[in-house]
């Protein structure tokens, strides 16, 4: 998924400006603003010194920053390549009705998916199971409803999977059409099978974005790529060839206190600053590609490990002809034996996307894209291959002209693709993932509490984490948005989290014996 976090970020921070950055005689650069794009999307760290800031309040532009980018491009997880003569996105593909206003401004080019639009095979060729996938979107539905009445009445989370099979839906493991159907109903959004995904949080996620707004996902058919939202709003506050942007800049370390944030590179460069809001992605904050000083405190850190990053990985291929169907957009493979086996097709040769390229990609996640990721092309093409001559036995599948797929748990300034809640995760939880520490605050995707994994999800969160930061820099504490109740200070964490079941309840009446006490003290001791 994608995060527009440094455009939300410095809209809510266009009101602060200063001097143009200045280098001390220690090395390091005090400046305003400095906007780190390094490990995880748009922008991963966006920092602020209210010493300059509140010298020009009324300035509608900043112009006191540094952006500090880890690669050689500003865009992150919306990565697009060129793919046979035509661009392909790797990371962040479509655009939800939750983004609709960027991607209007900025002419971004794509076209509405139709979800009805698919045909279903197994190893025998085309076989219509399509009621089987009417079943569990029924299921889901009344698991929806659920969802809801469990959250609002605060009742224990459970997984997706018991909530389908509450529901209705409790397909056998070896009903591979039903595990297909889950593949396309469930994984294919969450990133993670039923068994992983919180039922509260999961359901609400997709509940709030495709019920609060509208239905449409548009796949992204851009020539310019998906980041071309990027670069519209980065022309909006960079010149060409701006020296404010650094390229290729590597965060090693970053240090934190209450009276403001430094930043080291790996090329002895730093800057100091005296706020600070890190969007890392997830997966990078739990790999520990940059070092905190002091580290993060212990409630900040079981927030990151409790939470999971997912992996979506699309598989391109081009071929000279089209051989599959040329007026259905999707797919959909039952393998005869591993759920998850590249089981999402969509054909890029249609209508309205890119007719004429012969591209075709299929769509694995979780462990299928882990065990991807360990082979070589080559033997990935070979397994893709032979799915496709398993869906259409009456055709010679020619030798493809490129096949060409990402690594996402392999790339150091991603670790994955996007966030997912596992079951029994919690609201409280999840706060101490969005606290700040000192003057260092986060944002991104995985810390949108309704959103995450959503583009739209950082979209917010990178808004309401500028606009506080902006707050402390003119000397405000209390903040207001949207007509939302009013927010003062430092966002609240819990520093002790409790389970349902108190003391009393480990009886023997439930099934605990008070020997069981024993022995722990017994082992501890």
């Amino acid at each position: 998924m994608l995060s527009l976090l440094f455009v939300s970020s410095l809209a809510s921070l266009a009101s602060v400006g200063g001097a143009l950055p200045s280098r001390r005689s220690d090395g390091c650069t005090k400046t305003s603003v400095a906007i780190l794009l390094v490990p995880s999307s748009i922008l991963d760290l966006l920092v602020l010194s209210a010493a300059d800031g509140l010298q020009a309040l009324a300035n509608e532009s900043v112009d006191d920053f540094i952006i500090l980018e880890y690669q050689d491009r500003i865009g992150g997880r919306a990565w697009h390549t060129q793919f046979g003569g035509y661009t392909v996105e790797l990371g962040a593909n479509w655009v939800s009705a939750g983004q609709e206003g960027q991607a209007k401004k900025h002419q971004l080019k794509s076209m509405t998916n139709d979800y009805k639009s698919f045909l279903t095979y197994n190893e025998t060729g085309h076989t219509d199971f399509s009621h089987v996938l009417a079943e569990l979107d029924a299921a889901k539905k009344r698991a929806n409803v659920e969802a809801g009445r469990m959250l609002q009445e605060n009742l224990q989370d459970q997984s997706v999977r018991t909530g389908l099979s509450l529901s209705g839906w409790n397909p056998k493991h070896d009903d591979m059409a039903a595990q297909a159907a889950e593949s396309w109903g469930w994984d294919w959004e969450a990133a993670f099978p039923p068994e992983h995904s919180s039922m509260i949080f999961g359901m609400a996620s997709d509940n709030l974005t495709f019920s609060q707004y509208n239905e449409d996902n548009n796949l992204v058919i851009d020539a310019r790529g998906y980041d071309a939202i990027i670069r519209g709003e980065a022309s909006t506050f960079l010149k060409p060839n701006d020296a404010r942007l650094q390229l290729e800049k590597r965060i090693k370390e970053i240090s934190y206190s209450d009276q403001g944030v430094t930043i080291k590179s790996d090329d002895g460069s730093c800057v100091e600053a005296d706020y600070a809001i890190c969007t890392f992605s997830l997966g990078v904050l739990q790999h520990d590609e940059v070092k905190f000083e002091p580290a993060l405190p212990e409630w900040k850190q079981k927030a990151i490990q409790s939470f999971s990053m997912g992996t979506y990985t699309k598989y391109f291929l081009q071929f000279n002809e089209t051989f599959w169907p040329r007026d259905k957009q999707f797919m959909l493979y039952a393998s005869p034996t591993t759920r998850g086996y590249y089981p999402v097709w969509q054909s890029l040769d249609g209508d309205g996307f890119l007719p004429g390229s012969h591209i075709i990609f299929a769509t694995t996640t979780h462990t299928e894209s882990y065990r991807a990721e360990k082979q070589s092309v080559e033997e990935t093409k070979e397994e893709l291959l032979s799915v496709l001559a398993d869906m259409f036995p009456d055709v010679k599948i020619p030798e493809p002209l490129a096949v060409m797929y990402p690594r996402w748990t392999q790339v150091p300034w991603a670790r994955g693709s996007y966030s997912d809640w596992p079951v029994g995760t919690t609201l409280e939880m999840h706060q101490n993932l969005r606290a700040n520490v000192g003057r260092l605050w986060f944002a991104g995707e995985a810390l949108s509490a309704q959103f995450f994994g959503f583009l739209h999800g950082a979209w917010f969160e990178g808004r309401e984490a500028g606009a506080h930061v902006a707050q402390f820099v003119r000397g405000g504490h209390c903040l207001r948005l949207d007509g939302e109740e009013e927010v003062c200070g430092s966002r609240p964490h819990y520093e002790s989290l409790h389970g349902t079941s108190p003391l009393r309840h480990y009886s023997l009446l439930n099934g605990w014996a008070a020997k069981s006490f024993a022995a722990s003290k017994a082992s501890r001791g």
